[in-house]
């Protein structure tokens, strides 16, 4: 089941980001809530959020961008490209930017914690 989704200024972030989900959160059996491709046109961000209960992997497929991770004040700036595979664990938080000319795109998995499951 595909469904396509926009939003605007995502988790405070700029512009818009499309979501295509490949599967549904029915189809995860309570085990998490999106796999998906992910697209940030020139320009777009998501903003900085933290993962309560749950965490989440990007693989990148194509544009150039600047993805910070981290907890609190402890946050690491990256430029991450095509191949380059990004994980935040519970407690944690990030944001990504498309900073290319080209659009971001990603694969984007979210899978609850041992936490939310019990």
């Amino acid at each position: 089941m595909k469904k396509f989704e926009k939003f605007a200024n995502m988790k405070g972030g700029n512009g818009e980001v499309l979501i295509e989900s490949f599967i549904g959160e029915s189809e995860f059996n309570g085990m998490g809530r999106l796999f998906a491709k992910v697209t940030l046109p020139k320009g777009s961000s998501i903003g900085y959020h933290v993962h309560e209960g749950d965490f989440e992997t990007y693989y990148f497929l194509t544009g150039k961008g600047k993805y910070v991770a981290g907890k609190g004040d402890e946050r690491v700036e990256s430029v991450i490209g095509p191949g380059d595979v990004t994980h935040t664990p519970e407690g944690e938080g990030h944001s990504v930017e498309n900073i290319g000319d080209e659009d971001l795109t990603y694969i984007a998995l979210v899978l609850f914690s041992e936490q939310r499951k019990k």
